[in-house]
């Protein structure tokens, strides 16, 4: 009895060689390896007849990426090694019940900035975070449409709650719900921020990983009020290849830092056309030009999204593009986990940091 218990109690070395492949392995979504305190579970081996099975819970939205880590180790390992990742997205609450809010913004119009935040918000959404956008175009709102939801409007909850719609996951609140599609909204700067701040204020956004928030473009009145008055944990610019949206782009950045909210990273939008008959790459609009601009700021290139008539066709049915059987929608989804392991690195770099004052 003695050599049977031994012989299953025993340190089985290949789960030491799993966590030493995790902690060693290295990608834009793990620049620091992989904690041991995120492996769940290992389970399986020659013992039950079956492969490795590897549970990881994640602190930031990144569950896709159990099929990249299965790859990895099965390769390294020369073993059947299966990864599943779990999201548990790590943060103190910054605003109400929300860990953290990301502005999405842009310097000038025309360059795709509401359809990639939502598609960002898709991406996480799809990554296991709970997730909600907040319109902030008062002037042209444009998630109702994106989301399939135009012509609806808001339930309120009480004279000062209103409850946000639900859709594929994400929570969505916009003026576009309560104003006529067909009207304008001719509004003075203080007035169009006021109601945005209403509108942030007085959604029941419930608990929340994530908020994006869909910026107006350039730098006015409601740009200040959100960086100002609202905890951000930082902002995303969008631009496209083309020089005159970088010259507006850089304006975008400029105000970021005056403010002293941390850009967490670049997206180029419409970086190139792939031809559907050579498979070719035709830079329409220009190339590097998102590249050279984060280059020159310091600051992270996040995804190149090509053109690509998949991203009209979902937007303009109101579909989730993360649920298509389109390859668009993985620049989305990488976008979505590098920018969640960011801003969770970047929880972690502010923790714990002691000042001393001596009398030297």
């Amino acid at each position: 009895m003695f050599g049977i218990e031994k012989l299953f109690t025993r340190k089985d070395p290949i789960k030491d060689q799993i966590k030493t492949h995790l902690q060693h392995y290295r990608s834009a979504i793990f620049p620091m390896g992989i904690d041991t305190q995120w492996i769940a579970e290992i389970t399986g081996g020659k013992a039950q007849g079956a492969g490795w099975q590897v549970s990881l819970t994640l602190p930031f939205a990144a569950s896709g990426q159990g099929a990249v880590l299965t790859s990895h180790l099965s390769d390294s390992l020369n073993t059947d090694i299966r990864v599943t990742c779990h999201t548990e997205v790590v943060g103190t609450t910054q605003f109400k019940q929300i860990k953290h809010i990301v502005l999405v913004a842009s310097g000038k119009g025309g360059v795709g900035k509401s359809t990639t935040a939502v598609n960002l918000a898709a991406g996480l959404a799809s990554q296991g975070a709970q997730v909600g956008i907040l319109d902030a175009d008062i002037y042209g709102p444009s998630i109702p449409s994106l989301l399939g939801l135009t012509g609806q409007q808001p339930e309120a909850l009480d004279e000062k709650t209103l409850k946000p719609f639900e859709k594929d996951g994400i929570r969505a609140m916009s003026i576009g719900f309560l104003v006529a599609e067909d009207d304008a909204t001719v509004w003075r700067g203080p007035m169009a921020s006021q109601a945005l701040t209403q509108l942030l204020n007085e959604t029941a956004w419930g608990e929340l990983d994530y908020l994006i928030v869909d910026m107006p473009p350039g730098t006015g009145d409601i740009q200040l009020t959100m960086t100002q008055k609202v905890p951000a944990s930082g902002a995303i610019v969008v631009t496209t290849p083309q020089d005159l949206a970088l010259a507006d782009a850089q304006k975008g950045i400029a105000m970021f830092n005056k403010v002293n909210l941390p850009i967490i990273g670049l997206i180029e939008n419409m970086s190139y056309f792939t031809c559907q008959h050579c498979d070719g790459k035709n830079a329409i609009f220009g190339s590097e030009g998102g590249a050279k601009l984060a280059a020159r700021h310091g600051v992270p290139l996040l995804a190149e999204i090509p053109l690509d008539t998949g991203i009209r066709e979902n937007s303009e049915q109101g579909a989730n593009i993360t649920t298509q059987a389109l390859a668009i929608k993985d620049h989305y989804i990488y976008c979505a986990q590098l920018m969640s392991s960011m801003l969770y690195l970047q929880s972690q770099s502010t923790q714990g940091v002691e000042i001393l004052i001596t009398d030297d």
